[in-house]
């Protein structure tokens, strides 16, 4: 029988297999604060690709990168109430700033260093931005400001989990104020398109976008769209959020312009975001019971060599043959950039490297031999596709002549197959045509592991009616995920009302 790498599966227990992938993929370890994780060089490297290919799309949509202030007075957050209340139970507070030896000779607060006013740790940057932009903002021909920021934001997560939910984590985001709401909407519209695509397109990691319910909107915001993909365990991960602010922030801070008949105007804005919870999304995808598979894009190195040394004299001879053939291997061009290879020369056995970057996930794996070095091959292993219908590791002896052009080739086809198995799982996993709850709850039946996402019809409730339907679907630990921007034309009633319904909308479980 195969016996995998990892000794937890999937089918057994995602959640710790998750846990474990991390742990022995050496993407992230615990750094001594609860919620806060160190990121290893692998798991960092593919946060580095993630912020490199990333940002590439943000400026050529015309957007510019700055930075802003860690810190935040809270008198700005009082500015805008209900954005306020939508984070205050997640807010890191700083309240003094220097500590004194105590009575025991530890270290205490001082309580004479206490600052005048609070200062709060970035949750999101809305309010400090905003500040800003009402200095920044003074005539239509300021319009419009588009910017964007890389950097760690901290919120004080209850349950936290590596990637998913930390109390600090890596994101990009942006911010833009428009002279009119089409402007600002537009650009709300194309972040999400610009979300829905990298995650396709770079990360193989099929997500429907859409337009979230009242009840799951941003504190503050007028609309919230999201893109939200499906785990393999059948729930839902968020990996990605537009927002139309409207004129909600600016009527709080001020962000005032001149229009071109002279009239003072409030600019319309809009904030969107990606984190390392994307990463999350990577392994929970595409992650099998041996580790990680990371798509070829997004993978620090594409191609990893590994010697095989016993220590014989031959042994410089074979590192040599692989310096080599890296080097050959660099000299090509995959998805437009060169082709990341590198050549594992660390003192570990064979078997051991070799199944560290099967853990890891690295695409391609070649293991070099004297007898491969004298016959000129390699043995190639493709991630995507470890084993033979044997159950045995399909390893394939190539001419290294004709291995090395077809490359690119390969790692192209590992990225689209990445995706394609991802996408065929989404789609067969998204029930539609569901008219009665009876039918969710048979969906939702506590044995079924793996159910999906259900689409259903609704009447686009609010208020009260809205809080009564949310309440039903806690019962069933489930939430609303989004309206689908491509979803048909709603034909017949609301699944939770009875009344006639106005859109489709998936439900689900999600992270």
């Amino acid at each position: 029988m195969k016996k995998n790498a990892l000794s937890i599966t999937r089918a057994d227990d995602f959640a710790g297999w998750y846990q474990q992938v991390i742990a022995e993929a050496d993407m992230a370890e615990e750094s001594g604060v609860r919620g806060s994780m160190i990121m290893r060089p692998w798991g960092y490297g593919i946060w580095e690709r993630v912020q490199y290919l990333m940002d590439q799309r943000i400026k050529a949509s015309g957007h510019e990168n700055c930075y802003f202030p860690l810190f935040i007075p809270l008198s700005y957050f009082s500015k805008e109430a209900e954005h306020v209340d939508g984070f205050a139970k997640e807010m890191a507070v700083v309240t003094h700033h220097r500590l004194i030896k105590g009575e025991d000779g530890g270290l205490v607060v001082d309580p004479e260093a206490k600052l005048e006013e609070p200062l709060v740790v970035r949750p999101t940057s809305e309010t400090v931005i905003g500040t800003a932009f009402a200095r920044w903002v003074q005539s239509w021909r300021d319009l419009p400001v588009m910017i964007n920021q890389w950097a760690n934001v901290v919120r004080w997560e209850m349950r936290t989990r590596m990637f998913l939910r930390t109390t600090e984590f890596l994101w990009q985001e942006g911010h833009t104020a428009h002279a009119t709401k089409a402007e600002a909407m537009e650009e709300t519209l194309s972040a999400l398109e610009m979300y829905r695509a990298f995650s396709e397109e770079v990360l193989a990691m099929p997500v429907i976008a859409g337009e979230k319910p009242e009840n799951e909107r941003f504190p503050g915001a007028d609309a919230t769209y999201s893109i939200e993909a499906m785990m393999q365990d059948g729930k839902a991960l968020q990996a990605g959020t537009s927002h139309f602010l409207g004129q909600t922030f600016s009527k709080a801070q001020n962000i005032r312009y001149q229009d071109k008949d002279g009239e003072f105007q409030f600019a319309y804005t809009t904030s969107w975001g990606t984190s390392t919870r994307m990463i999350g999304g990577v392994i929970m995808t595409h992650g099998d019971d041996d580790g990680m598979r990371v798509p070829p894009l997004i993978a620090p190195y594409q191609v990893v060599i590994v010697p095989m040394l016993r220590d014989k004299p031959e042994d410089e001879e074979v590192l040599d043959y692989c310096k080599a053939l890296a080097k050959d291997i660099a000299k090509l061009r995959a998805f437009d950039e060169p082709v990341r290879v590198k050549v594992d020369v660390t003192g570990a056995k064979t078997q051991t490297k070799r199944w560290s970057w099967i853990k890891k996930g690295a695409p391609v794996i070649l293991e070099i031999g004297p007898r491969d070095m004298a016959d000129n091959k390699v043995a190639m292993i493709r991630r995507d596709a470890l084993y033979q219908d044997s159950g045995k590791l399909d390893t394939k002896f190539l001419a290294k002549a004709e291995f090395i052009p077809e490359i690119p080739a390969l790692l192209s086809d590992i990225q689209t197959n990445l995706h394609s198995e991802a996408r065929e799982r989404m789609d067969g996993n998204v029930k539609k045509g569901v008219e009665y709850w009876s039918d969710v709850e048979r969906f939702y039946a506590p044995k079924k592991k793996h159910p999906g996402w259900l689409e259903v019809q609704w009447c686009k409730a609010t208020g009260e009616e809205l809080k009564s339907i949310e309440e039903r679907l806690k019962k069933l630990k489930l939430t609303f995920r989004n309206v689908p921007v491509d979803a048909a034309a709603a034909d017949g009633t609301c699944i939770f009302t009875g009344k006639p319904a106005v859109e489709r909308i998936i439900i689900g479980k999600a992270y």
